[in-house]
C-alpha cells in the first residue's frame, strides 16, 4: 500500500472507481419543491447546441481523466427523457470514442412519465441506455397535483408499463409526506409500486428546501410523528418484500444497487459535465472538485467561447485536509452497512484516527456502531442523519489544520 499523504492537500492513495454525469437541464415545468438545477425548458430545446457543448466540455475533461475506465454514466435533470434518441445515441458514442468506458458500464437515463414514448424508449435502450429511473413521486391524482407534476396516475402506470417492456433494471421514485397524505394512502402507494416488482425503489421524504416555492409558501404537511410511522413502514414492507435497505433512501433487490450512486456515496470519482454539474476528480497529488456554470445559455455560450480556457467552470478548488473528512462522512454515512476504515484512508490519503474525536463523540450518543475494521450507523443515527455529520464538519472534528 502506498504511504498515507499528511499533507494539507490529501490524495487517494489509489485511484477511485471513475464515473459520468451528464446534466440535461431543461424540464417541461419546474416542480415547486425542487432546489435541483433545472430551468423551464424553452419553445424550440436547443438540443443540437447543448449537444455539442456537451461533446466539448468532455474533451477538454479529458486531461483529468486519462487512462481511467469509465465504470458508470448517469443522465441527470431536470428531465433528460425531453432530449431525442438521437442525442443520447451521439453523446453515449462520444463518451465510447474519447473515454475508455467499462463495456459493462450501467448507463441510467432518468425519465418523467409524462414525457414517456415507447417508441422513444426503445431507442434508448438501442442507443445504450440500460437502466432507466422514472420519477413517478405518486400514483394519487390528488397527491401529484399538489407536488405540481405534469403525469398523472394513468400515465404513471403506462410509463411503468413501457419501461419494464425495455429494460430489466430500472428505480421508481417515490415521495412520502406529501401534503394532505396519511399513512393508509402511502401504504397503497407502496403495495402499487410493489406489484411491478421494480428492482431498485427510491423513496424520499419530502423536505422544504430553500429558494423553492414550497419554501416561500408551506403547504400543509403531516406532522413529525406521522411521517416517521410513513418511513417506518416503508422500511419494515420493503424487508419483508426482500429489498435491501442499503442507503438512507435507496431499496434495492439482491445485486441491483444502484453502482453510480454507490461510486458517490464511497467516495469515488466523477467528472460531471453540463450546466451546473459538479466533478470530484482525484490524482496522487490532491483531490479536486469542480462546478461548471449554472444557467444552461451561458454554460453553452462559455463553452464555445473557450472550453480549453476554462471558462465555463464556475468553481475549481483542491480540498483541503480539514475538509476532507466531513466530505468522505456526508457520503459514506448514508449507507446503512457503513464503511470499511481502510476505505477512508484508501480514498483520503488521511488516517480515520484524526477523527478519533468526532467518532467517539458519535460512538457515545448512540450514533455510529464501530469496530476496527468498520463504522456505520446505528438505526438511531441513521434517523438523525444531519446531527451525526454536524461532528464532522471541520471546526467540531477536531482534525488538525
Amino acid at each position: 500500500m502506498k504511504p498515507i499523504h499528511l499533507a494539507l492537500t490529501p490524495a487517494p492513495t489509489s485511484a477511485p472507481p471513475l464515473s459520468l454525469y451528464i446534466h440535461l437541464p431543461w424540464c417541461v415545468r419546474k416542480c415547486p419543491y425542487c432546489d435541483f438545477n433545472s430551468h423551464t425548458a424553452p419553445d424550440g430545446l436547443p438540443e443540437q447546441r447543448y449537444t455539442d457543448a456537451l461533446i466539448r466540455d468532455l474533451e477538454h475533461a479529458l486531461p483529468h481523466i486519462w487512462g481511467r475506465t469509465v465504470r458508470s454514466i448517469f443522465f441527470g435533470g431536470g428531465t433528460p427523457s425531453l432530449f431525442s434518441s438521437a442525442a443520447i445515441d451521439r453523446l453515449l458514442t462520444a463518451v465510447r470514442t474519447l473515454t475508455h468506458l467499462d463495456p459493462f458500464a450501467e448507463i441510467t437515463l432518468e425519465a418523467n412519465p409524462g414525457t414517456v414514448e415507447a417508441q422513444r424508449f426503445a431507442e434508448y435502450r438501442a442507443a445504450g441506455i440500460n437502466r432507466l429511473s422514472l420519477g413517478i413521486q405518486s400514483f394519487n391524482d390528488q397527491h401529484l397535483s399538489a407536488l405540481g407534476r405534469i403525469h398523472s396516475s394513468h400515465e404513471a402506470h403506462q410509463a411503468i408499463a413501457i419501461t419494464a417492456q425495455h429494460f430489466d433494471n430500472f428505480n421508481l421514485d417515490l415521495m412520502y409526506a406529501l401534503p394532505g397524505q396519511n399513512l393508509k394512502q402511502v401504504t397503497e402507494e407502496l403495495r402499487i409500486a410493489l406489484s411491478y416488482q421494480p428492482p431498485h425503489l427510491s423513496c424520499y421524504h419530502l423536505t422544504l428546501e430553500p429558494n423553492t416555492p414550497f419554501y416561500l409558501n408551506p403547504p400543509s404537511l403531516p406532522d413529525d410523528d406521522t411521517a416517521a410511522d410513513m418511513q417506518a413502514m416503508i422500511e419494515s414492507q420493503l424487508a419483508e418484500a426482500g429489498y435491501e435497505h442499503y442507503e438512507t433512501s435507496a431499496f434495492a433487490l439482491p445485486r441491483r444497487q444502484a453502482r453510480h450512486n454507490l461510486n458517490y456515496w464511497q467516495f469515488g470519482d466523477y467528472l460531471g459535465i453540463g450546466a451546473g454539474a459538479h466533478s470530484k476528480l482525484s490524482s496522487h497529488e490532491r483531490i479536486l472538485r469542480q462546478h461548471r456554470v449554472p444557467q444552461p445559455r451561458a454554460y453553452m455560450e462559455k463553452v464555445e467561447a473557450g472550453a480549453e480556457t476554462g471558462q465555463h467552470l464556475l468553481s475549481e478548488q483542491v480540498v483541503d485536509r480539514t475538509a476532507v473528512g466531513f466530505e468522505f462522512m456526508m457520503n459514506a454515512l448514508r449507507l446503512t452497512q457503513g464503511f470499511d476504515t481502510d476505505l477512508y484512508t484508501e480514498r483520503t490519503g488521511m488516517p480515520v484516527s484524526l477523527l478519533a474525536r468526532s467518532l467517539d463523540q458519535a460512538e457515545q450518543r448512540g450514533l455510529i456502531q464501530r469496530d476496527l475494521q468498520r463504522i456505520a450507523p446505528t438505526p438511531h443515527g441513521q434517523r438523525f442523519l444531519n446531527d451525526l455529520l454536524q461532528l464532522f464538519l471541520p471546526e467540531t472534528s477536531g482534525a488538525p489544520s
